[in-house]
């Protein structure tokens, strides 16, 4: 299981792409899909992320139980699941309130959740939020349970954005390699990585014409900027193009 940005700069524009894209109107996103990664002992990597990397993180830390077990033994769970729809009826685990503000819907969890409910929940909708905190077999995941700031073009002595939304403590080599892929660098301590995203061109289906649906069915082009810092030094800073 690649992450969304992992995809993008290995050319895998497929439609989970699509979707983490939608959010992005025209112009210059900086500070993107932040990554702060600190090795600690033990082979426990200390790892902080912006909100992009929420549904990746918890579904990753879910599918850890699938893999040692038959996903059937429950995780407490505890969050907020941020959605334009009513998920009330329509998630199979427990919802003990739903929260709604300016049509945003906030769907409250704290119960005992199978992993493998956690993991189909974000299959059957990937355009909700999944902030949720839980601890599995090899990592143990925060993630601050309210909604994401919407994405908008950075402004001029806008103050930096921390990777502070999502909190992993994890002995997980496949999350810390998707995050990490390419660095080849060994004996570094601590990675910073950021992301600068510009939209250049928003392609429109002509045949479409209510306004939601060409927002979401709208493809994007443009360029994202991978920027590697280790242990405080600049070691690489790549571009690529992309159309999602």
């Amino acid at each position: 299981m690649n992450s969304v940005i992992n995809r993008v700069l290995n050319g895998n524009f497929d439609g989970e792409v699509h979707n983490d894209f939608v959010k992005f109107g025209r112009g210059v996103f900086k500070d993107k899909y932040l990554i702060d990664a600190k090795r600690q002992k033990g082979g426990i990597w200390s790892i902080k992320t912006s909100a992009e990397f929420a549904n990746y993180l918890v579904k990753s830390c879910a599918n850890e139980n699938i893999n040692s077990n038959d996903g059937s033994e429950p995780l407490r769970v505890t969050g907020v699941i941020v959605s334009t729809k009513d998920l009330r009826n329509e998630l199979p685990f427990p919802i003990a309130r739903v929260k709604q503000f300016a049509g945003v819907k906030q769907a409250v969890i704290d119960s005992d959740i199978k992993p493998s409910e956690i993991i189909a929940a974000i299959d059957k909708f990937p355009k909700a939020f999944f902030a949720l905190s839980f601890s599995s077999k090899l990592s143990a995941l925060k993630i601050k349970p309210k909604a994401p700031k919407s994405a908008k073009p950075s402004p001029n002595g806008e103050e930096k954005p921390k990777a502070s939304f999502c909190t992993l403590k994890t002995t997980n080599q496949l999350i810390v390699n998707d995050l990490l892929f390419d660095i080849k660098e060994k004996s570094f301590n601590e990675v910073n990585i950021s992301h600068e995203i510009e939209i250049k061109n928003i392609n429109i289906p002509k045949e479409i014409s209510d306004p939601v649906e060409m927002r979401e069915k709208a493809t994007r082009e443009g360029t994202i900027k991978r920027k590697v810092m280790l242990d405080g030094n600049k070691v690489s800073e790549e571009e690529r193009e992309f159309a999602a």
